[in-house]
């Protein structure tokens, strides 16, 4: 089947009529964009089925149109879109439906999610239930069947037809993916050890582009970790300059074994992600690693851990407090959406309210009218900025347990450990308060491991957190229930918990292609179950995606059931 190169995009229909469109989004919180839906070229908004019937698809837009356009229109930056991919996805995120149909934006389904159940004969064919969306009046990604006991030149020369049939339908895509006919065949698949869910999706190599690495920059986030950022000759990638890269970790550039002046080769992985793919003159490695933090001067340490593979990576670190790039990260972190969820404070406005002394703890920004008059006159502000940057934040004084243990960064605690003592302590933060100080043993809930057990009771022996703890309280009002119910994602918490995995103790390994890790735990956190970090006798289900390590070895060793995504997602709608 074509990879298309778009945006995915999920069609709710109830008894015969579309009721909701919304993006898949990071795999738990999507966009409604039911609004825009009528304004795609070929999308039904009636169909001759009377059932709930939910489908998944790629919405974009055909390369000569994106051609005919791209000179016309331009992105939030300003800047003229670079490729079809960036304009289908603000395209079909649009607020202005009309805007949305000056695009010329299609849909092509490839997959049910929901309904279909009556039709027996073709239940277990995913071709017969495309075939039979089709006939509802769904345009259905192209696909190829391929015979179980075909060659690899076979395959070949079927990938090369179908790249060519794309080209000829004027069709964007950026590879293939292969997916099991049979849904049963390729559950079965899934419980032997295979690493696959419903199949895999192979995309083609990203275009390498050959430039001269300079320099490294190095970049202090908010836990101390200096991360490392190639800076090389400017090369232009997708009609866009790229001249800086990630190159991730102290491992990574010594494997590379860069050294100014050396010959790269850069890509964008996904026509997104600047990377950099090889170094052409290998043999000349030079240790660029500072030995003081480039922020605050303190000096740095080599951290070494184990990754999941057995390798040893190693990291930079700066253990200052005190610095200042720590310091604004964690402003940055407070604010950003998964936490407090102040819209439109950015980095630069935090820097700026930072330096002007305004902020020395999240309180101050609470009371920022102190300011007034000086942050009106720094620079890119006057009176509306400043009333809007004020309202931002007064919204966010109406927030959750679960964004305020988020926002308050203690080491390894994210969002989904954040919604098991939610659960656990029933939004109370007193009585989490209370049991953390009182060294309470947070490894009895599933989820909750000993370091993150331990990180819990350090941050909590601190003085300086436990007065942010409760001060900060005090500036806001906490809304009842876990924290998806209080926000109104699109995956409520609030589902039925009347399913056969209420009860359950539920972990996801691998690569998973319709959730990110934290999607998937929220997925299971809807359905009354709770997702776990590790398996043991007490987990009930493992859910394997691609790229399945030792948690499925585990997993088969003690006997405990493997679902593959779809046969979960399958199991869901039944």
């Amino acid at each position: 089947m074509l990879k298309l190169d778009g945006l995915t995009v999920k069609l709710v229909y109830e008894d015969g009529r579309l009721v909701e469109g919304s993006t898949r989004g990071d795999g738990e919180e999507g966009e409604l964009i039911t609004h825009n839906i009528a304004a795609f070229r070929n999308v039904p908004l009636s169909i001759p089925y009377k059932g709930r019937l939910v489908i998944t698809g790629e919405g974009f837009i055909h390369k000569s149109d994106f051609q005919r356009l791209k000179g016309t229109l331009t992105g939030s930056d300003g800047k003229p879109y670079r490729n079809a991919r960036n304009l289908a996805s603000g395209s079909i995120r649009s607020l202005d439906a009309a805007a949305c149909r000056e695009r010329e934006v299609s849909f092509c389904a490839f997959n049910i999610l929901e309904g279909l159940d009556e039709f027996e004969d073709s239940r277990d064919s995913r071709s017969s239930l495309l075939s039979i969306l089709a006939e509802f009046g769904f345009e259905i990604c192209p696909a190829v069947y391929i015979p179980p006991d075909a060659k690899a030149d076979h395959i070949a020369s079927k990938i090369q037809g179908m790249t060519e049939h794309a080209d000829d339908l004027d069709i964007p895509i950026d590879g293939m993916v292969l997916r099991f006919n049979s849904f049963s065949y390729s559950a079965t698949l899934g419980r032997t050890g295979h690493h696959y869910n419903d199949g895999i999706a192979f995309k083609f190599e990203d275009d390498t582009y050959e430039t001269v690495f300079r320099s490294i920059e190095w970049q202090t986030g908010r836990s101390g970790e200096i991360a490392p950022v190639a800076v090389f000759n400017t090369v232009e990638i997708d009609g866009c300059a790229v001249s800086r890269a990630s190159l991730h970790n102290l491992t990574f550039i010594k494997g590379l074994e860069l050294h100014p002046g050396c010959r790269i080769l850069v890509s964008k992985r996904n026509m997104i992600i600047p990377h950099v793919e090889e170094n052409l003159d290998r043999g000349d490695y030079q240790d660029m690693a500072p030995q003081a933090c480039p922020c605050c001067g303190h000096p740095v340490r080599i951290y070494s851990r184990e990754s999941d593979r057995g390798r040893t990576i190693e990291t930079l670190h700066c253990d200052n407090p005190g610095c200042g790039s720590r310091i604004l990260q964690k402003f940055v972190h407070f604010a950003e959406k998964k936490a407090m969820d102040i819209r439109g404070l950015s980095e630069a406005t935090l820097d700026q309210l930072i330096r002007l002394g305004a902020l020395r703890s999240y309180q101050d920004l609470y009371h920022l009218d102190r300011y007034r008059d000086e942050v009106m006159a720094l620079e890119g502000f006057g009176k509306k900025s400043y009333e809007n940057l004020i309202a931002s934040i007064d919204r966010s004084r109406s927030t959750t347990f679960v964004r305020y243990l988020v926002a308050m960064d203690i080491p390894l605690i994210g969002r989904t450990a954040s919604r098991i003592l939610d659960a656990h302590f029933h939004g109370r933060l007193r009585e989490l308060e209370l049991a953390a100080v009182n060294r309470f043993d947070f490894t009895c809930l599933e989820g909750i491991g000993d370091i993150m057990s331990s990180s819990i009771h350090e941050w909590f022996r601190n003085s300086d957190n436990l007065l942010l703890w409760r001060g900060l309280q005090k500036e806001l009002h906490f809304e009842d229930g876990l924290d998806a119910q209080a926000s109104g994602e699109e995956n409520s918490m609030n589902e039925t918990t009347n399913t056969r995995f209420a009860g359950c103790t539920i972990v996801a390994t691998g690569t998973l292609e319709n959730f990110t890790r934290e999607g998937i735990n929220a997925k299971i956190f809807s359905l009354g179950a709770t997702p776990g970090s590790s398996v043991t006798k007490k987990t009930d289900y493992l859910i394997c995606g691609q790229k399945a390590g030792s948690k499925l070895a585990k997993a088969q060793q003690l006997g405990i059931p493997v679902l593959t995504e779809q046969e979960f997602m399958d199991m869901i709608a039944s």
